[in-house]
């Protein structure tokens, strides 16, 4: 407000002369400085201004656009300073020198050059946050973000939470009722649905206590299309789980609409020679859902974004919006019987509801990843093209989540699951609301008037704050009653303390009521019982103690847990293509704690001093953990050892300096982190001798750098060598590079082993 009313107080004192010239042309004016124009700014377009619930709102006026854009220029001239623009001159010629360099080192093609250069323009760099500096743009978009949710920035002291009064009341489950023409009230009802028999199942004390205290007990069966499933449970007994050769949609009891829509938004994943008889499930989406649709907890860990991944989330989005479409169905069907019940009737009938309105928490790593959510869910609540459902700030949506082809730099070319996992819009900090009331939709609602949240880990560790920080809430998590956590793995690259942060603060008791009816509160949630009725749906890649143990710990589902257990047969040592001596060196370590310092002596005593030679030039180590990169390269600046390094945090014209240097063989030893390969997959040429400090964390990474090695000068592939460490604690890891039967024999024996690979097998 102080900014604001000064702003105000500095335009009043100009003339109608002035103010027409800082509106028309953007120039900034002689006698003010940039501090005093940009607080005029606000006040001449004052689009964020208290008033945020109108303008927030979408609008599809021309003249809004226009004012954003003036805003968007004149701010855009203050962005710089002298003192950045001579940095950034200075980067840029840095930059330019490496790639003159660069150009120097090969000359296979212009596709390399091109990306050593340090001109390339690749849009998944891991920003340093020493050096973060924003745009005009950005800010823009910062202020409009979700929920005009500033909170996402950490820089703004005040959390402002998107209102949009004109769909308000439309949106309100409290005064709102079901529709006699849809008829869903009946199907609600049926004892035999799985939302009913989960949900209004009574827990007593006496098997809260037993999930608490007991183990689980588990049973494994073999499923066509899954594989090998362990199911675990503490109330339940052996229970042998068996999946469904058919599956007719009627008896999924599906939401109305969804009966009729869901074929035909899955349509794209069945086979052209499918009958309308057949199934509209593919075998993978109808064993997912048939567990799904049992509200047990599932972890799934051979997702692929190549192959099933939109398989996958398919189907997730269809169990979420039916189970969101029947717990509102029941709500407003009971709103109409309160409303015709006769004075002193019970009212502890109507308790359909949680202490907070949300009841569905998507965690998803990208932008891209919720814009397709979010066009699932329109497709399956449009029953014809006739009828169209009312998506409110769709506009804005499109704008913030969707994505520009042509701001891809041209001829990169990387992986296909690179391509696939970076598709579109990659920012990573972001969450939204989206409210669902029978035939309507509305984005960007508040967390407690919607029913289904889409957000990214750091999109919710910067609302849910950390202890000791004054603006911070989690209560809109205490009544979530379906988590998904799709593509875990990603998470692993990311922050996994974000996902963490986020288990310890979902389904806690609310500090505040939030306008809740206690006479609507399941007792289950005024217990305090949510987490054991929560079902918590785990989708990741690949399998990791870290991922395991969120699933083995936080998931409590009183229903029990089903884990898909598979073990690769041939590991991804298969795909390496150049003929290439392999050597495995265990290391021993007493505990998992341990293990971390063991490795790092067993390096620097056993492997490292027969990498000191000159003879052994152009190593590659290759670092899995950033930690141990840090202390790796604190070691071997304190040993003066000659070496260069490459993380995720260093700069362009830093890479294509090191680059250049462990081609030439300048410097002999090149430290190399995962992170900085997941995010950028760049070729190092000139490897002669590979070390991996710790087995990579993607299985396919293995092969990758393997194949990396070409020959620079003839006859020296006779000279290549591969190490690799590894403990009796990496047995999943080492499995998924080598196959389970060579696991097995390396395990049990502990001398090294040396593998030769003539080829691709």
């Amino acid at each position: 407000m102080g900014k604001r009313r000064s702003g105000r107080e500095l335009l009043s004192s100009l003339s109608k002369k002035q103010k027409k010239h800082l509106r028309e042309f953007g120039e900034e004016h002689p006698f003010y400085d940039k501090l005093l124009l940009l607080l005029l700014l606000h006040s001449c377009f004052p689009f964020q201004s208290e008033n945020s619930d109108k303008s927030s709102a979408e609008s599809d006026s021309e003249t809004e656009v226009e004012q954003v854009s003036v805003y968007h220029k004149l701010l855009a001239t203050l962005k710089t300073s002298p003192e950045s623009e001579s940095e950034e001159e200075e980067d840029e010629s840095e930059s330019e020198e490496a790639g003159e360099s660069e150009a120097e080192m090969d000359s296979e093609g212009s596709q390399e050059t091109g990306e050593a250069d340090g001109g390339e323009e690749d849009k998944n760099d891991v920003p340093e946050e020493e050096e973060a500096t924003d745009t005009a743009e950005q800010t823009l978009s910062q202020e409009q973000d979700d929920g005009a949710d500033t909170s996402c920035d950490p820089r703004h002291g005040v959390i402002e939470e998107f209102t949009d009064v004109k769909h308000e009341s439309e949106f309100s489950l409290e005064t709102n009722f079901m529709e006699e023409e849809s008829g869903d009230c009946n199907a609600d009802t049926r004892d035999s649905n799985p939302f009913k028999q989960h949900m209004d199942k009574e827990l007593e004390e006496k098997e809260i206590e037993k999930m608490s205290t007991l183990p689980k007990t588990s049973s494994q069966s073999q499923w066509p299309r899954l594989g090998q499933l362990t199911f675990s449970s503490t109330l339940e007994k052996h229970k042998t789980l068996k999946a469904d050769k058919e599956v007719d949609v009627k008896q999924l009891y599906l939401h109305k609409p969804l009966e009729s829509t869901w074929p035909k938004v899955n349509k794209q994943f069945l086979s052209s020679v499918s009958k309308p008889s057949d199934s509209p499930f593919t075998p993978l989406q109808r064993e997912l859902f048939c567990i799904m649709n049992t509200y047990r907890d599932l972890f799934y860990p051979e997702r692929n974004a190549l192959t099933n991944g939109e398989e996958i989330r398919h189907a997730y989005c269809l169990h979420a919006l039916n189970h969101v479409l029947k717990a509102n169905a029941q709500v407003l069907s009971n709103n109409a019987k309160r409303r015709d019940r006769k004075p002193g009737s019970d009212t502890d009938d109507y308790r359909d509801q949680g202490l907070t309105r949300p009841k569905v928490l998507m965690i998803v790593p990208f932008r891209e990843c919720a814009l397709r959510i979010v066009h699932i869910f329109i497709n399956l609540l449009e029953v014809n093209d006739k009828k169209k459902i009312d998506v409110s700030n769709k506009k804005r949506f499109k704008g913030e989540f969707g994505s520009d082809p042509e701001e891809k730099p041209p001829n990169l070319k990387r992986p296909e699951d690179y391509e696939a996992v970076f598709a579109g819009n990659i920012d990573d900090h972001f969450r939204i609301g989206v409210a669902i009331l029978q035939k309507s939709m509305r984005l960007y609602a508040p967390f407690y008037s919607s029913d289904i949240i889409i957000a990214s880990p750091v999109g919710m560790r910067t609302v849910i704050g950390a202890e000791g920080e004054k603006k911070r809430d989690f209560d809109f998590l205490s009544s979530i009653e379906i988590l998904i956590i799709d593509q875990a793995d990603i998470y692993l690259m990311q922050n996994w303390e974000h996902v963490l942060h986020l288990m310890k603060h979902i389904n806690l008791l609310p500090l505040d009521s939030h306008g809740v009816d206690f006479s609507r509160v399941r007792m289950l949630n005024l217990n305090n019982w949510s987490k054991y009725y929560r079902q918590t749906l785990l989708f990741s890649a690949l399998q990791h103690p870290q991922i395991n143990s969120v699933f083995n710990k936080h998931c409590l589902n009183y229903v029990g847990q089903v884990a898909v257990r598979n073990v690769p047969l041939t590991g991804s040592i298969s795909h390496v293509v150049v003929q290439l001596p392999h050597v495995f060196r265990r290391l021993e370590a007493e505990s998992v704690t341990s293990v971390i310092d063991a490795r790092f002596q067993f390096f620097i005593d056993k492997v490292l001093p027969e990498y000191r030679d000159a003879i052994m030039s152009h190593t590659l180590i290759y670092v899995p953990s950033y930690f141990d990169y840090v202390r790796l390269r604190n070691y071997f600046k304190k040993e003066d050892l000659n070496f260069t390094h490459i993380c995720e945090y260093t700069k362009k014209a830093a890479v294509c300096r090191a680059r250049r240097f462990f081609l030439k063989g300048e410097k002999q030893f090149l430290l190399f982190t995962e992170r900085f390969h997941f995010y950028k997959r760049y070729t190092i040429k000139g490897i002669r001798n590979l070390i991996f400090y710790e087995l990579p964390t993607y299985s396919h990474f293995y092969s990758e750098i393997c194949n990396m090695m070409k020959a620079t000068d003839n006859g020296m592939d006779a000279t290549w060598t591969c190490t690799v460490l590894y403990s009796k604690y990496d047995a999943q890891k080492l499995a998924a590079v080598v196959g389970i039967d060579r696991t097995a024999q390396m395990l049990q024996s502990k001398k090294n082993v040396h593998l030769f690979v003539t080829g691709e097998s």
